[in-house]
């Protein structure tokens, strides 16, 4: 491994997306065997404002909101306060799904973790399609109702297979956060706080801007240069599909519904340290044993749209054939993004973490630029 020249070539990077107006702003951190050898920000935080980008800066994270959430439950398992192959209507007696055949189903904390619990999202869906019309929130917008709420909305819909016989990225990771509270008898931040957050010194994460000063100003990757997100706005997917529809001035609304699949805001500094931790050796949150579990493949042979070569473990992707993924990634790395803009990675072998936060939808989750930063940081590690 070689980081002498890793800065130069993500500089080079960052500096080329952004001068091509497919990012307004980001911040990058990368940990290499355990030491923090790059932390940039760049760009800026609020362009209309002609607020620069600072390394603290806090960015509605999306489906990062995941992996804190998903940690969450392991060290509930880890506490024997509940098991993975408990039934979800064990905690959450009123949320029972039924199957296509009108049967209800047998859904259990292993599937929600694993996205094999027969649901998905709002915005994978045709437009008008049978979330929509039960007014089923994915997260990122603001629909004025509770979690419970948008949970009996959920249940309401006929789920897509039966769970643990598909894989489908979906909104079960909210189903968890509400068996988290239940649980803990708590509020899911007090919840998260307590088992996650605090313990690592996490303070810039919770489902509000922890300083609202510091909050990033989100856009919409856009031509020919990012747009402002407006409250609400929509951005499209892909075609055929209903599309986000986002609420950004919920990082800023203690009213709203706390969503354990995309609700929650904070630091790439903090979001580091979590991975960091997981990567080492899961202390003080969870045992050695519960993290391998957490960053092995559960799913078999599971075909896994939009991510060729990949698998799930529970709550992240796990590289499992790198050249069908296109990717210079160990296998075993474990990968997600956020729609706000976000991308990260653990390469175990490596002994690498990567985090690259932005405030530019899509460009930052899924763009060109989350190719070409990987290829910049494997450029220079393996040389």
């Amino acid at each position: 491994m070689n980081s002498d020249h890793l800065p130069g070539c993500i500089d080079e990077v960052i500096e080329r997306t952004i001068a091509d107006k497919r990012l307004v702003g980001a911040v990058i951190q990368v940990a290499l065997d355990g030491e923090l050898v790059y932390n940039r920000a760049v760009g800026l935080a609020d362009r209309e404002r002609n607020r620069p980008m600072r390394e603290n800066a806090l960015f509605r994270l999306a489906s990062v909101t995941k992996p804190i959430v998903s940690t969450a439950a392991l060290v509930l398992v880890a506490q024997g306060r509940m098991q993975l192959d408990d039934r979800v209507d064990r905690w959450l007696p009123a949320f029972r799904p039924r199957l296509q055949n009108g049967e209800f189903a047998a859904l259990t904390i292993r599937h929600l973790l694993t996205h094999t619990a027969g649901l998905t999202y709002r915005f994978f869906q045709e437009e008008n399609g049978a979330y929509q019309r039960a007014g089923v929130s994915d997260g990122m917008d603001q629909p004025g109702i509770t979690l419970q709420e948008n949970l009996r909305r959920l249940a309401s819909v006929p789920l897509l297979y039966t769970p643990g016989t598909e894989w489908k990225y979906s909104i079960a990771t909210d189903v968890l956060g509400a068996v988290i509270a239940e649980v803990t008898d708590t509020a899911l931040g007090e919840a998260i706080h307590a088992l996650v957050t605090q313990p690592l010194g996490m303070r810039d994460t919770g489902f509000t801007a922890a300083d609202p000063t510091r909050l990033a100003t989100a856009y919409a990757n856009h031509a020919p240069e990012p747009r402002p997100l407006h409250d609400p706005d929509s951005i499209a997917f892909l075609e055929g599909t209903a599309g986000f529809k986002l609420s950004p001035g919920r990082a800023l609304d203690s009213s709203a519904y706390p969503s354990g699949g995309a609700g929650m805001v904070g630091s790439a500094g903090d979001f580091l340290l979590l991975l960091e931790t997981l990567r080492k050796d899961g202390s003080p949150l969870l045992p050695e044993a519960l993290v391998r579990e957490m960053t092995t493949n559960q799913i078999g042979d599971l075909p896994m749209p939009f991510w060729p070569g990949r698998g799930f473990g529970l709550g992240i992707t796990v590289l499992k054939d790198p050249i069908a993924a296109n990717t210079p990634e160990s296998p075993g790395t474990w990968r997600m993004g956020g729609t706000y803009g976000h991308s990260w990675f653990v390469d175990p072998v490596q002994r690498l973490s990567v985090v690259a936060f932005t405030n530019t939808a899509l460009e930052g989750m899924s763009g060109q630029f989350t190719i070409d930063l990987c290829e910049a940081v494997y450029n220079k590690i393996n040389e």
